[in-house]
């Protein structure tokens, strides 16, 4: 199994932080997405990072890959059993794909203006989730799921945007540095995102 990958996006980051959680033996292939390998190219029709070779299956979009590695490599669980409340969280994975990681690539790709503006809107969207974050161990649930696995990378950039939360949101660190203290985080950060929390 071979993942295609950047050393920053945050989208590749939380395949990494699945696979790491899952302990599943896989070659981590970085790549600059400015120019890719032409075996990449060949293989996905987007050009698009992540990519997930399994043999003859190749998968892209991060999404796709994560709910894939749950269901191939179903321990330890990363989703609930019940039906209600994989549909929650799947309702929660969509509004951090929707409405955080949108702001992020902004910060990330914009000019200041649009950035300034972003980091704003993410700031308080981020704080204003706190009593959330301060409900369970971790995102609504006792246990670490998906949902956690793609709020890690964007908490844990918050001071490469350039992001500071206000004392209010304390359950939010409070929720990060868990995430952060996990064996599977560590090894998911790649040599450049450690640079984010030097």
């Amino acid at each position: 199994m071979n993942l295609y990958s950047t050393a920053t996006s945050i989208y590749c980051h939380r395949t990494r932080i699945v696979l790491a959680e899952k302990d599943i033996a896989h070659e981590s292939i970085i790549v600059d997405p400015r120019n890719l390998p032409e075996d990449l190219i060949d293989l996905n029709p987007y050009s698009s990072l992540p990519t997930l070779v399994d043999r003859d299956l190749v998968l892209y979009n991060s999404r796709v890959i994560m709910e894939y590695l749950e269901e191939r490599f179903p321990h330890p669980p990363l989703m609930p059993v019940g039906p209600v409340a994989r549909a929650q969280t799947r309702l929660a994975l969509f509004r951090v794909e929707n409405d955080w990681y949108p702001l992020a690539e902004i910060i990330e790709t914009k000019g200041e203006k649009a950035a300034v503006k972003a980091r704003k809107e993410l700031m308080e969207s981020i704080a204003a989730s706190a009593d959330v974050f301060s409900a369970m161990p971790y995102f609504l649930s006792e246990e670490f799921s998906l949902v956690d696995a793609s709020i890690a990378p964007l908490l844990w950039r918050l001071p490469h945007y350039g992001i500071e939360l206000p004392k209010a949101a304390k359950a939010v660190l409070t929720y990060a540095d868990r995430l952060f203290d996990r064996e599977g985080f560590k090894l998911s950060l790649t040599e450049g995102e450690r640079e984010y929390r030097l």
